[in-house]
Parts: C-alpha cells; sequence; structure tokens
C-alpha cells in the first residue's frame, strides 16, 4: 500500500521546471485525464508559489478540453495577485500548447475570527461498511461481462448506501462517502499542502453521480456521455487525509443536459473542513444513423 500512495504523490506533485513552470503526467487508465489529477496537479503548483505561511482555501476552475493521459501535462503558473494577507494564482494547463484545464487559487494567511458550520449528518460509520475494492471484486466475479475487476489502490472508499449498478432505480439526490488515504507508514506526514492535494484530487470522485441519482442511469452507462465541465473547491479549516472523511453530496438541479452537484468534506470529529460544486454534463449519446 505503500507503494501506492508513492505513486500516487508522485502523480499529482508535479515536476516544477521554472520558476512559475510545472510539468504534470498521467497513469495510462483511465482513457482520458481523470479531472480529479488536473485539478489536484494545478493547486499543487499554484501553491509551490506561495509563500509557505498562505494555504489555499479557495479554487475556480474550468475544464476546456479533454486531456490525452499519454502526453505531459505543463502547468503555466501566474502570479497575478500578492496582497497583504490574500495570493491569487491562474493556472492553465496545456497540452499540445492548447490549454485544456483553467483555474484561479485564492491563498490566505491563516488568522481568528468568526466561526459556524452546519452540522455533521449521522450515518452509518465507515467500519460498519463495505469498501469499494470489495464490492467491485464481487461484481466482477458475479458479472465479469459487465465489470472488470479492481485494482487495489491508496485511496479507501466506504459508500453509505450503494447504487444499483444493474438496474439503477430514480432515489433522492444525496449520497455519502467515507474517503480516507490508507497510509500505515504515515507517508504522508503533516504538510499542509500535501493534504490539500490529495483532498483536491477526492474531491472529483462520485460528484458528478450526485446529478444522476433521480434518474434510472449511470455514469458506466454506455448511452450517456459525461463530463465535469466546472469545479469550486473551499477549503474551511486544516484537514488530514489519512483519516476518515465523510463526503455529502447532493444535487439541486439537473436541466439542459447539465446536472449541478454540491458537496460537504466532514472529518471523524464533525468538523466541516471543506465545500465542492460542480456542472456536469449528463447527455444521452445519439444513436449513429445506418445512412
Amino acid at each position: 500500500m505503500t507503494d501506492k500512495l508513492q505513486k500516487l504523490l508522485t502523480l499529482l506533485e508535479v515536476e516544477r521546471i521554472d520558476k512559475y513552470l510545472f510539468i504534470g503526467n498521467s497513469p495510462s487508465y483511465p482513457p482520458r485525464v481523470f479531472g480529479g489529477q488536473v485539478l489536484a496537479q494545478s493547486l499543487n503548483a499554484a501553491s509551490r508559489t506561495v509563500d509557505a505561511e498562505r494555504l489555499a482555501h479557495s479554487m475556480h476552475a474550468y475544464f476546456l478540453r479533454p486531456g490525452n493521459p499519454k502526453k505531459q501535462i505543463v502547468y503555466e503558473v501566474d502570479p497575478i495577485r500578492d496582497g497583504g494577507s490574500f495570493t491569487t494564482r491562474r493556472v492553465t494547463a496545456k497540452q499540445d500548447g492548447v490549454p485544456i484545464f483553467s483555474t484561479s487559487v485564492s491563498f490566505q494567511t491563516q488568522e481568528d475570527g468568526f466561526s459556524h458550520q452546519f452540522e455533521m449528518p449521522e450515518v452509518t460509520p465507515p467500519e460498519e461498511l463495505e469498501t469499494d475494492f470489495e464490492f467491485w471484486s464481487q461484481m466482477a466475479k458475479q458479472h465479469p461481462e459487465r465489470f472488470a475487476a479492481p485494482m487495489m489502490q491508496a485511496l479507501e472508499r466506504r459508500p453509505v448506501k450503494r447504487r444499483d449498478y444493474l438496474n439503477p432505480q430514480p432515489q433522492e439526490p444525496e449520497q455519502y462517502t467515507w474517503f480516507r488515504v490508507l497510509d500505515p507508514e504515515q507517508v504522508i506526514g503533516d504538510d499542509p499542502v500535501r493534504h490539500q492535494t490529495i483532498l483536491t484530487f477526492i474531491s472529483d470522485f462520485a460528484l458528478l453521480g450526485a446529478a444522476l441519482l433521480p434518474h434510472p442511469v449511470t455514469a458506466m452507462d454506455p448511452q450517456m456521455q459525461t463530463a465535469s465541465l466546472d469545479h469550486a473547491l473551499w477549503i474551511h479549516r486544516p484537514l488530514r487525509v489519512d483519516d476518515y472523511l465523510l463526503y455529502a453530496m447532493d444535487s439541486p438541479s439537473t436541466h439542459g443536459g447539465r446536472g449541478l452537484s454540491r458537496g460537504s468534506f466532514y472529518n471523524r470529529q464533525g468538523d466541516l473542513v471543506a465545500s465542492t460544486a460542480q456542472e456536469s454534463l449528463l447527455r444521452r449519446k445519439r444513436p449513429v444513423s445506418d445512412t
């Protein structure tokens, strides 16, 4: 597991080739670059151009084009503002000189202030839930024609309630999933940028799927064309990803081939540490004409 985690960190912590220029790579699977990877790599690049006492508190991004996992991604950081307590960075990710992703990230010097939050939902604790690895291993055995056996990952996911992927039925647009990074040897350490980088990667998992819950389809349906269009992340409080975080997601609306999803991350103590929002493309593929 330490090897899996080290590979994930190597993937997300981009290579610096100049003061404001970074290079990122991708795994060969899936066939297009995962949005959470580009989000995390961009945040990591921007964070490394900012004074250490300033941490990211918000990120607003657009996915412009699909990324090719066979090609490197160039991250250009624009230092557009260094203020008295806030710093702003704009990051453009490019392949073949063409932008595939753009984001602005804001950083703040840590300070005291007012504090309140929504309460954490009451859900089944993670120790009583099945992991994704266990679930999909069984699905691959029972339905090898439809599902491939999963590979063990550095991330552990434990959904509170699972969708029926064989016969999905409409349900309320709410879902809850526990996440953590498996780190038995304390590889991640205490670096807050590292924890924020991995949280940003995690924030794109399952968020799109929340917008499909009221409809009898899933993102795995071959007749569906789905993609993340934009993504926002707000980091409210210090956080760690090597202990369970509850990702509470909902979807207030789908319309016009687009769906809106929102998410909240809570730690085991009930602290709301981060929030997300995303609009996604949810489109049925048009049948190919025989003429």
